[in-house]
């Protein structure tokens, strides 16, 4: 029986919600400082690769392939992240700095400047038993194209200089999410059928 299955019971709240709520309280209560940290972030960078590993080794290439070719999508994702959000940050920023710390409004503006993480993406689609392959293919394209973009909006509605484009971002990117599911896409014909 689950850890929080007492509290489920009482509220009707999704148990991935529960769990991530339990993590960032831990994280308040015991913050992992100096070497801990550092073993920490290791940990979480070899989560995240192993998290697109199983993926790729998951996923048909075919379904790869109509993800990555269903333009609406990649059309909608790319507006909604790099136009939309941002144009609420902005109408956010702008309405609530009066009543907000200058630091405050102006990191409710970056916040809405930055790509969503694909961990988040694929975790939220597949709760919601959506088109996971399509919503990997899509947050991995928007985070590619953030490494370049996010800076150059940064530069646009922060006043700010410097940043710019940044290749061991895109390095750090691709050796943590393209090159495990490439990997994953690889292997598959031998462990896919386990995965399923």
């Amino acid at each position: 029986m689950p850890m929080l299955s007492w509290l489920r019971i009482k509220l009707p709240v999704d148990q991935f919600l529960l769990y991530l709520i339990a993590t960032v309280a831990l994280a308040a209560i015991l913050p992992a400082r100096g070497e801990a940290a550092v073993a920490v972030d290791h940990l979480v960078t070899a989560a995240v690769a192993l998290l697109f590993l199983l993926y790729g080794a998951r996923l048909s290439p075919t379904a790869v392939k109509e993800g990555l070719l269903h333009w609406r999508l990649q059309s909608m994702v790319f507006s909604s992240t790099f136009v939309l959000f941002p144009l609420i940050g902005v109408a956010a920023s702008l309405v609530l700095r009066p009543y907000l710390p200058a630091d405050l409004a102006t990191g409710l503006l970056f916040m809405c400047l930055l790509p969503s993480t694909v961990q988040s993406s694929i975790a939220f689609t597949s709760i919601a038993r959506g088109n996971v392959p399509a919503a990997l293919c899509s947050a991995s394209v928007s985070n590619l194209l953030g490494v370049v973009l996010t800076p150059v909006l940064v530069s646009l509605l922060l006043s700010t200089a410097g940043g710019g484009f940044s290749i061991v971002a895109f390095e750090e990117i691709a050796a943590q999410i393209v090159a495990p599911f490439v990997v994953g896409q690889l292997i598959r014909p031998w462990v896919g059928a386990w995965l399923v």
